[in-house]
């Protein structure tokens, strides 16, 4: 995680800097509308992402405190990952990437 000071000067950059690659995105819509989810629904439901991906993506989200993880206590293990409050205020950048989506696809 970069420190306040790390950042950079620019808000948009900062934004992309925490969630611009299409990974971590694809990680961020799938909690945001499915609101928790384990590793194999994440490789399910997101094509093309190798395990390795997934958890450097996962534990660099929960480092920028955009992503929880829950570890139950039960055997096997289960750990379930949801948005933490700050992730989910990224729900507006997320729609309005959907709608801006739709309507990009939709032009001629």
């Amino acid at each position: 995680m970069l420190t306040k000071d790390e950042l950079p000067e620019c808000p948009v950059a900062t934004t992309v800097q925490l969630i611009g690659n299409k990974w971590k995105l694809l990680i961020l819509r799938n909690l945001m509308y499915d609101s928790k989810q384990r590793f194999k629904d994440f490789i399910k439901t997101i094509p093309a992402i190798s395990k390795k991906v997934l958890t450097d993506n996962l534990r660099s989200l929960e480092e920028d405190k955009l992503v929880e993880r829950e570890v139950f206590a039960e055997v096997p293990p289960r750990v379930e990952y949801s948005l933490s409050p700050l992730g989910q205020s990224l729900k507006p950048i997320l729609d309005a990437m959907y709608v801006w989506g739709t309507n990009y696809k939709t032009s001629e």
